[in-house]
């Protein structure tokens, strides 16, 4: 689970990896036999019995960042990517941080761009929205609406979504699921674990070699029907 590639200078919320950490982790990855991808091509692959030298690499949030810093990497490396959006925040920045720094976002044409780069596409809500917290309406609408905007965007099936702040509870899974949804991505899910609730690693800036072994040893679990 990533999120920006840039500058780590201020970053309270650990959410940014320098270009030259991102690099060195992927080609750690390479160098084990591993190959990175997006999180619908992981599970084409374990549906076919397939897969074990994949690793599903996802970034949150849609920052502007993954063309210019990101993408070039993956390129470089050979792997693909998830990348979860906003469609309710085409080109505007990460306001939901109230700490900063401000961040810019991908507008619709760099969204399509990174798409006809062969990046995954998927949801993360229209606008960055606690789920758990949400009423009926504004569930629908991050959930099912964002959908609908993000295959007019880039012309084609959306199959995943991302719970904003990784936070799921049963009702967002629903809603998710009665959306049409393939899987979901969250953080730590518990109890529902499940395609539709997929819990994922986050990988930060001091993340070296070593912690990204212990880190994988320590969340290594199954997930019913993944």
């Amino acid at each position: 689970m990533y999120h920006s590639v840039g500058d780590c200078s201020h970053d309270p919320y650990r959410v940014t990896v320098s270009p030259g950490r991102l690099d060195r982790q992927l080609g750690w990855l390479r160098r084990r036999g591993l190959r990175g991808a997006g999180v619908h091509e992981l599970l084409a692959a374990r549906a076919r019995g397939e897969g074990q030298d994949l690793v599903g690499l996802t970034f949150d949030d849609g920052y502007a960042d993954f063309l210019t810093h990101a993408l070039p990497l993956l390129r470089r490396h050979d792997c693909g990517a998830t990348l979860f959006v906003l469609p309710g925040r085409l080109g505007g920045e990460n306001a939901w941080d109230p700490c900063g720094p401000r961040k810019p976002l991908l507008s619709a044409e760099g969204i399509r761009h990174a798409a006809a780069q062969g990046v995954e596409i998927g949801s993360h809500g229209l606008t960055h929205v606690d789920l758990t917290r949400a009423d009926d309406a504004l569930l629908r609408a991050e959930v099912k609406d964002s959908r609908t905007a993000l295959c007019e965007l880039v012309g084609a099936d959306i199959h995943g979504f991302c719970y904003p702040y990784g936070l799921v509870d049963r009702r967002a899974v629903d809603a998710v699921r009665e959306a049409g949804y393939r899987y979901a991505c969250a953080t730590d899910p518990g109890d529902l674990s499940c395609p539709l609730a997929i819990p994922r690693v986050h990988v930060g800036e001091r993340d070296t070699p070593w912690r990204l072994r212990l880190k994988h040893l320590l969340r290594r679990r199954p997930v019913e029907g993944v």
